[in-house]
């Protein structure tokens, strides 16, 4: 994507993420069953999707931070549908799916490093790098987070209320540790949006249940509150756009 659209690593892009975790959660929940459209039916249409966001980026000169974030929700709602269909359709062991994961993590943050983001590790304007190796990478950490959140909920037995309280301090951790600087560092980014993804799982279940706002609800409100977000919550300046660059 272009500079212009990538926005500032900063408290605003943390929070934007959190509630694009819960909002996406719902959203794959949505396509898979109230519309009809399973785990895997729903997957060709968000790839498509996914594609015109591209597209349509390239030839946006205009500053704004739209595709970014359309592309945060869709790759989310791709990977929560493809977690489900793993661990759920498939009936393969979550341990195992995170296992696979998280080496499959692991090596296309190291091929990405290798092949396209180590050559520009040193230049002034260090942005987000949303190019394919970062989309691919946030698809990976997308799908682990939801087995985290899911594992955490039905393996452990602690259900979407326990999974959340166990998950969102380790969000609030990890962000305490790391809003001095390591933020910034590869291994430790992607690690942050692991736990995102995995305390966003959680959260998005509980809220959508029966006994809360149900899914079609929850998704509205959590869809309405992320844009609200973004709309509300004006960036300062770009002098913080400085990404996780160094492993």
């Amino acid at each position: 994507m272009q500079p212009n659209h990538l926005p500032t690593l900063g408290p605003r892009y943390w929070s934007a993420l959190c509630l694009a975790s819960i909002f996406g959660a719902n959203m794959g929940d949505l396509f898979a069953r109230n519309l009809g459209l399973g785990h895997v039916a729903g997957l060709p249409f968000l790839a498509a999707a996914l594609a015109i966001v591209m597209v349509a980026e390239r030839f946006d000169r205009t500053q704004h931070q739209t595709y970014y974030w359309l592309a945060i929700i869709i790759v989310r709602t791709a990977a929560t549908n493809f977690a489900d269909f793993a661990a759920g359709d498939l009936k393969l062991p979550r341990i195992w799916v995170m296992a696979v994961l998280t080496i499959l993590l692991v090596a296309a943050l190291w091929l990405s490093w290798q092949f396209a983001w180590r050559r520009l590790a040193n230049k002034a304007d260090n942005l987000l790098r949303a190019d394919l190796g970062y989309w691919v990478c946030m698809f990976i950490a997308g799908t682990l987070g939801t087995v985290i959140g899911d594992f955490c909920s039905h393996n452990l037995r602690l259900d979407d209320a326990g999974a959340m309280a166990l998950l969102s301090p380790m969000v609030a951790v990890l962000f305490l540790i790391g809003r001095r600087g390591p933020l910034r560092w590869l291994p430790f980014y992607w690690l942050t949006v692991v736990a995102i993804r995995a305390a966003g799982t959680a959260v998005g279940d509980f809220v959508s249940g029966r006994n809360m706002l149900g899914l079609p609800l929850s998704t509205a409100v959590t869809g309405i509150l992320f844009v609200a977000l973004l709309v509300l919550w004006k960036e300062s300046g770009r002098s913080q756009q400085a990404v996780p660059v160094a492993p």
